[in-house]
């Protein structure tokens, strides 16, 4: 993308840009010493661009930018990281659990429609302190490793920046449901934890909880 459609979609879009955020994640943690990140990429995005141009690929990218926007709590802080990327910075009032599910159903209800008639997608991955890394480096690092993740096991997914193993201790759930929950988790790979709250928001959006 040239400078001049990155600055006209910058400019649309009005967030800050990578430099603010890496002064507002190191002032955050300093102050509290604790935040979330999210770092999260338009799947197959260049693909966008060579089939409807850039013009179109501008269009898609700042319809995006806009409904993040909206979905994101007011509190919730919103960059463009560059070319198809952005980041989200969440304060010490949220748990990464919390950010997770958020992020879920941001990418199941992501309503940005492409010229062909389907809808962008997007892979996010999530990392937080002082559980991923207590440098601002670090958190960068390993939410970003955790988006490239979400993008490796399938595209439109969110992973967070740790693996995830689920021990159920429970006798609701017989030995053989588990066993298939396990070969599901191994052939889709994610964790047993991810496809879990996967089903269970999907559970609670069945019956409008």
């Amino acid at each position: 993308m040239s400078e001049m459609k990155t600055n006209a979609v910058n400019e649309a879009l009005n967030l800050p840009l990578s430099e603010q955020f890496d002064l507002d994640l190191s002032a955050l943690l300093k102050q509290d010493g604790k935040a979330t990140l999210v770092m999260i990429d338009l799947d197959n995005f260049m693909q966008v661009n060579d089939d409807y141009g850039i013009a179109e690929g501008d269009r898609v990218l700042i319809a995006c930018g806009e409904y993040l926007k909206k979905a994101l709590p007011e509190d919730a802080n919103l960059y463009r990281y560059g070319g198809d990327q952005f980041a989200v910075l969440f304060g010490s009032n949220y748990e990464k659990e919390d950010v997770f599910l958020l992020m879920e159903r941001i990418r199941t209800g992501h309503d940005c429609p492409l010229p062909n008639g389907g809808h962008q997608t997007l892979s996010a991955g999530i990392a937080s302190t002082p559980d991923d890394g207590e440098l601002p480096g670090e958190i960068i690092r390993k939410a970003d490793a955790a988006m490239v993740r979400a993008k490796r096991s399938g595209y439109n997914r969110v992973c967070l920046a740790r693996e995830e193993k689920m021990v159920v201790k429970t006798a609701h759930y017989p030995q053989d449901m588990l066993h298939r929950l396990t070969k599901l988790s191994k052939r889709e790979g994610a964790s047993e934890a991810i496809l879990l709250r996967e089903a269970l928001e999907q559970l609670l959006r069945k019956y409008d909880v």
